[in-house]
């Protein structure tokens, strides 16, 4: 069995910095793709970043890619969201996903085990 564990998030002020986490735990013999995905309320899950195996092949979506950076550490066990300059529409439920190889997609049915979620507020 495969855990992500989330951590970060919570209210913000518009123009405000957060940075999320992401811990894998478990049956993890190799280190695989991470991607987060928001979702606001009434809305469906949309993608945001993606870090491949090696961390070199990080990604981001044209509409956060500006303030929005994915890491992850030497082990390759957590990855981050750094997020900078929050907008009032960046409010959403946050997800951390874990791919099944090296590589993941930009699309919810390319990842196999998820994270709890946590709720990330912008207020204006």
């Amino acid at each position: 069995q495969v855990e992500l564990i989330q951590s970060g998030g919570g209210l913000v002020q518009v123009g405000g910095s957060l940075r999320l986490s992401c811990a894998t735990s478990g049956r993890t013999y190799t280190v695989n793709a991470v991607g987060w995905f928001r979702q606001a309320p009434g809305k469906g899950r949309d993608f945001i970043a993606r870090i491949g195996r090696s961390g070199g092949t990080a990604y981001a979506s044209p509409s956060v890619q500006d303030r929005f950076t994915i890491s992850r550490d030497n082990a390759g066990n957590t990855v981050y969201l750094q997020m900078k300059n929050l907008k009032p529409e960046d409010t959403a439920i946050y997800y951390c996903a874990r791919a099944s190889g090296a590589f993941g997609g930009i699309v919810a049915n390319d990842y196999e085990y998820w994270g709890q979620g946590t709720q990330v507020t912008v207020s204006s």
